[in-house]
């Protein structure tokens, strides 16, 4: 069961999605999440506020369990980075309102709070990546050292790209409702096989 601030959060993040920041009022919010329009200012103060707190939390968890993979000392480097980007592809799947969001933000950055806190996201992401590929180089597990920037806006462009045409894709092939699992499922594999050929890496 989720708390009254979580419900308010994720109600708040739908309407984002769908509707934008400006095309967004606090009474919306506090209808669709069926509470009193006095406990958004309780909880987070403003709707400014809430925005920039969804941001907060979502970039948060991202790095967290990117950091617990990291951290496993069961896995070699390669299985690490293929976690990293399975879960990550799934964590878009599932959390695609704010991603739709986080993109949207990018290209306006009328938020310097969470310019921030993208800022912060993606320069962990690239410790994280770095860190991998200097460790596989010297344990062989790797055997090609790729432009950091390119493997990172390779596997985040894939990503986005393929998550902001889906609705697309879904409508050209007239698609049923397995159609988006799969997508997901074979998105991960073709990220893998593109970081195979970047990093010079060869099953067993």
């Amino acid at each position: 069961m989720i708390s009254k601030e979580e419900n308010i959060l994720f109600t708040a993040e739908k309407l984002f999605a769908e509707k934008g920041f400006e095309g967004t009022s606090t009474r919306e919010i506090s209808k669709e999440a069926n509470v009193n329009i006095s406990m958004i200012s309780y909880y987070f103060g403003s709707k400014e506020k809430l925005f920039e707190r969804i941001f907060e939390v979502r970039m948060t968890e991202s790095l967290l369990f990117t950091k617990e993979v990291l951290a496993n000392p069961d896995l070699n480097e390669w299985e690490k980075l293929n976690l990293i980007i399975n879960r990550y592809t799934e964590r878009v799947k599932r959390l695609q309102t704010f991603y739709i969001i986080m993109q949207r933000e990018q290209l306006t950055n009328k938020n310097l709070h969470i310019v921030k806190f993208l800022n912060e996201s993606k320069m962990g992401f690239l410790d994280i990546y770095a860190e991998l590929i200097e460790s596989g180089l010297r344990s062989g597990v790797f055997t090609k050292k790729p432009r950091l920037e390119f493997l990172h806006s390779t596997v985040s462009g894939i990503i986005f790209s393929s998550l902001h045409t889906l609705k697309v894709y879904k409508e050209y092939f007239k698609a049923d409702e397995n159609y988006e699992n799969q997508y997901f499922d074979e998105l991960k594999i073709h990220i893998t096989n593109i970081l195979k050929n970047l990093l010079g890496y060869e099953e067993n």
